[in-house]
């Protein structure tokens, strides 16, 4: 199965995915690169707590907390 979802190349080659995506496992994939730049750049302060964020959300105290969404 094909799924296509936008992402982003920054200068130095590093791919970051605009949306989540759960796979069952490794996949290879095709990136195009397109001439125009991102429509929608994240704030820094994104970019700046996502590290610290996907740690703190990656406790299974949260795993926890929001299991009665899934």
């Amino acid at each position: 199965m094909l799924h296509t979802i936008e992402a982003v190349v920054n200068e130095g080659g590093e791919v970051r995915l605009l949306e989540h995506l759960h796979l069952p496992g490794a996949r290879r994939a095709l990136v195009t690169i397109l001439e125009e730049e991102p429509a929608i750049k994240p704030p820094e302060t994104a970019l700046l707590s996502e590290k610290a964020l996907a740690e703190d959300w990656s406790r299974p105290e949260e795993d926890e907390a929001w299991s009665h969404l899934q």
